[in-house]
C-alpha cells in the first residue's frame, strides 16, 4: 500500500484517456474521447441528459468497459491494471453499491476488506463521523432514508483513502447541511489534493466548485478551460452555441 501510495504521489497525470468510444449495440455513447486531468485538479463536467457524462464516469471507474481506447490512471492502463487502479479511486453516484439486509457498519467492513483497509474498525468509524452517521452505523442500510444512503456511500468512498474521486450527481437525496459540508470532506483529509471529477446538472454549484470545466454533449467534448475569468452567463452562452440547448 505505502509503495503504491509513493508511486502515486511521483506522478503528476492522474487521469489519461486516449481515444475513448463506449456502444451500446449500435448506439455510440462516447466517441473519441481525448482528455488529461492532472493530480489535484477540481473538473466539473456538464452536459444535457444522454451526453455520456455517467457512461464517462463509469469507465473511468472500471465499471464499465470501454469499446475502444485507453484509460489511464495514475500511470495504470485500466485494461491491464484495473484491480489495482480501482484502489486509488473512490465512487459517488446514484448507485450507493450497498447491501440493504447489512447494517451501515457490516457495508462498510465489506469494503475495508476489499480494499485492505488497515485497522478496519478504526478507519470505519473515522469516515462514519465525517459524515454524521455514528448514530447510525448499526442500522440495516434498507431502513435508512436516501439522504443517509447516500452518506453512508460518501463514507464508503473514503475508506482506503483514494487518491482520485468521482462524483456523478453526489448531491441526489442530500440535505442542505449534508450539501455543504460535502465537499468540504472530499478535499480536508491528508496533505496531498485529492484529484476530484464531478458530474452535476446544478450551473452555479458546478462553478464553485471546481477549477475547470468540460462540457460533454453526444458523448464529445465540446468545451473544456480553466473557471478563471468565466461567469455563469458566460458559460451559459458557450454551452448554447456548442449543442444548441440550455443547459
Amino acid at each position: 500500500m505505502a509503495s503504491r501510495e509513493a508511486n502515486v504521489a511521483s506522478r503528476t497525470v492522474a487521469v489519461k484517456v486516449e481515444g475513448l468510444t463506449k456502444s451500446f449495440g449500435t448506439r455510440l455513447t462516447l466517441r473519441g474521447i481525448d482528455l488529461e486531468i492532472n493530480q489535484g485538479e477540481s473538473v466539473v463536467i456538464f452536459g444535457p441528459n444522454g451526453a455520456g457524462k455517467t457512461t464517462l464516469l463509469k469507465v473511468l471507474a472500471t465499471i464499465m468497459n470501454p469499446s475502444s481506447g485507453k484509460v489511464i490512471i495514475a500511470g495504470l492502463d485500466t485494461k491491464e491494471s484495473a484491480e489495482e487502479a480501482r484502489h486509488l479511486i473512490g465512487i459517488v453516484s446514484h448507485n450507493t453499491f450497498l447491501y440493504g439486509n447489512l447494517t451501515a457498519y457490516e457495508n462498510l467492513d465489506f469494503y475495508s476488506r476489499l480494499y485492505d483497509v488497515p485497522v478496519r474498525q478504526k478507519r470505519i468509524h473515522e469516515v462514519v463521523e465525517m459524515v454524521g452517521m455514528t448514530p447510525r452505523l448499526h442500522n440495516r442500510v434498507a431502513t435508512l432514508s436516501r439522504g443517509m444512503q447516500q452518506r453512508l456511500s460518501i463514507a464508503r468512498s473514503l475508506l482506503h483513502k483514494p487518491s482520485i474521486i468521482l462524483l456523478d450527481e453526489p448531491e441526489t437525496g442530500l440535505d442542505r447541511q449534508a450539501n455543504a459540508m460535502l465537499w468540504e470532506i472530499f478535499q480536508a483529509e491528508g496533505e496531498q489534493k485529492r484529484t476530484i471529477v464531478l458530474t452535476t446538472h446544478n450551473l452555479e454549484r458546478g462553478l464553485e466548485l471546481a477549477g475547470r470545466v468540460l462540457i460533454l454533449d453526444k458523448g464529445m467534448i465540446v468545451y473544456d478551460g480553466a473557471k478563471q475569468g468565466l461567469d455563469l452567463p458566460a458559460l451559459e452562452r458557450v454551452y448554447q452555441s456548442s449543442t444548441g440547448t440550455e443547459l
